[in-house]
């Protein structure tokens, strides 16, 4: 019987020995080495999920620039310009990001149009905004604003009632739409497409007013810089 008993507890000791032995080993592979000999093996860093790429647009509140040029699709409306063709349009202006979703910003520009002798420009001097969309690389945004447009018509007639040759400046607004496609922080190409809503009233050779809607799509290619 104790021949037996002592067998029991000595196998309970090799038992005990070899578990002590391998915790030891899986404590060094859980928490790496502590100052043990060369050689001792460090386990590989956790697995980590693929980490979001870092902005490349410019830091909220920067100021930025931005440049425009492109087309002009006049309204055909039979109070505005129909039958005129597709003109050109420019602009230019700058702006400030700040906030995530939200830039203001002011522009300068001309867009114009012809249909024979006829000629239409109309210069737009805005205040708006835009909603953006945040990503790193590619933003869209809609937008609005108002302003003051300096309107010019010449569009010669034998008939004096419509014979008009005058300039007007009167209050507009637009909306657009557009996105941005940032190159680095600082640099981005822009796609635009934006609608002026304006409405001057010119006076005819025999003196009587006539209300022109001028309004019309501007499509836009351009950049913007942040400072």
């Amino acid at each position: 019987m104790r021949k037996h008993l002592s067998l029991f507890l000595a196998g309970l000791f090799v038992v005990a020995t070899a578990a002590t032995a391998v915790a030891a080993d899986y404590d060094r592979y859980e928490r790496g080495p502590r100052g043990g000999a060369p050689g001792e093996y460090a386990p590989p860093p956790p697995r980590r999920g693929a980490e979001t790429p870092p902005p490349r647009h410019a830091q909220f509140g920067q100021p930025y620039f931005f440049g425009h040029l492109g087309l002009f699709d006049p309204n055909g409306n039979a109070d505005g310009l129909s039958g005129y063709d597709s003109g050109s349009a420019f602009e230019v202006g700058f702006g400030s990001r700040v906030a995530p979703m939200f830039a203001v910003e002011g522009a300068f520009g001309a867009y114009g149009t012809e249909s024979g002798s006829d000629k239409a420009s109309v210069v737009p001097l805005t205040i708006g905004c835009r909603l953006v969309i945040p990503h790193p690389f590619v933003e869209p945004y809609v937008g609005a604003g108002l302003g003051l447009y300096f309107s010019k018509l010449d569009e010669p007639r034998t008939d004096p009632f419509n014979d008009i040759d005058d300039t007007n400046s009167t209050f507009g607004g637009y909306i657009s739409t557009g996105v941005d496609l940032w190159l680095n922080q600082r640099v981005a190409l822009n796609f635009e497409g934006k609608y002026h809503f304006v409405e001057p009233t010119f006076q005819a050779a025999a003196g009587n007013s006539i209300d022109v809607n001028m309004s019309g799509w501007t499509m836009n290619l351009g950049v913007r810089i942040a400072f």
